[in-house]
């Protein structure tokens, strides 16, 4: 393995995607980087031809010993992890109401209890060397819940949230935090990585039905062109200081400010009632 002084990515879920071409592009500038999927052999051909730069190998994040297993592998091949990239998980869509117990524990295993393992496991040595950058592959649903899209958005919610804190507590030791908020991009996300639970109950039909009607026949027509957003996330790597969020696309751009802007309105229209729900001052 190459121990040269280039930075050391390590991207979940690396078969398809935003991980599979920020891999492709970390693996072109000769980045050492440490490529995992639940499947090994599907991302053999990404590190094929870069094999003293590359690591591949298998992971799911539900699973704690796969996680240890292979963030010590990445330290025994590369000495370091300079970059994770939380970008493994997945879709469901259903309405609230007919939400599954299983399929919303599955999910938020994750998208969430996995991420959250896995960045613990890698922090230890961030925090070592006082240098560390965590990108958090959100969602516009995590600025903004969509009709169908509940159990989704409150686990990319939960990145969002968590991520301020570890912003916080990671600032002063010198590891930076961006969570990346796409729109609908042309990944096989809709095709591969989305489950669903149908609209049985007819008051969700023009809520909830028309949006999985419309989610379906959206793949392979999305605006969002991963390759670029691939660029942008090696960019912002490079930077002193990397911004706390970043919207891909045009709709996460529109919806997700949007959304910001009727809550805070919200706020400020209820700001005199809600101080004074303090107790007096003395």
């Amino acid at each position: 393995m190459s121990k040269n002084d280039s930075p050391v990515w390590f991207i979940t879920g690396c078969s398809t995607g935003f991980g599979r071409e920020i891999a492709r592009l970390t693996l072109a500038r000769g980045w050492r980087t440490v490529v995992t999927a639940r499947d090994r052999s599907r991302v053999a051909d990404l590190v094929a031809g870069h094999e003293s730069h590359a690591l591949a190998l298998a992971l799911d994040v539900t699973q704690p010993d796969q996680i240890v297993a292979a963030v010590g592998a990445a330290h025994k091949a590369f000495g370091a992890i300079d970059v994770l990239v939380n970008n493994a998980g997945y879709g469901y869509q259903c309405s609230v109401e007919e939400g599954v117990e299983s399929e919303i524990r599955a999910l938020f295993d994750a998208n969430v209890f996995g991420l959250f393992a896995l960045t613990r496991a890698v922090l230890p040595g961030m925090r070592e060397r006082r240098k560390g950058y965590v990108v958090n592959i959100t969602s516009l649903a995590g600025l903004n819940g969509f009709a169908a899209s509940g159990y989704y958005a409150a686990s990319k919610h939960a990145v969002e949230g968590w991520a301020d804190s570890l912003a916080v507590e990671g600032g002063p030791l010198g590891i930076h935090v961006t969570c990346i908020e796409p729109g609908p991009f042309r990944t096989d996300w809709a095709g591969r990585s989305l489950h669903q639970t149908p609209v049985l109950i007819a008051d969700y039909a023009d809520t909830v039905g028309k949006r999985l009607e419309l989610t379906s026949g959206i793949s392979g027509h999305q605006a969002g062109d991963p390759v670029r957003a691939a660029q942008l996330i090696l960019d912002l790597s490079e930077l002193p200081e990397p911004p706390r969020n970043v919207a891909l696309g045009a709709m996460a751009m529109e919806r997700g400010t949007e959304r910001l802007r009727q809550k805070l309105a919200d706020i400020e229209a209820w700001r005199e009632r809600g101080l004074a729900t303090d107790f007096p001052a003395a």
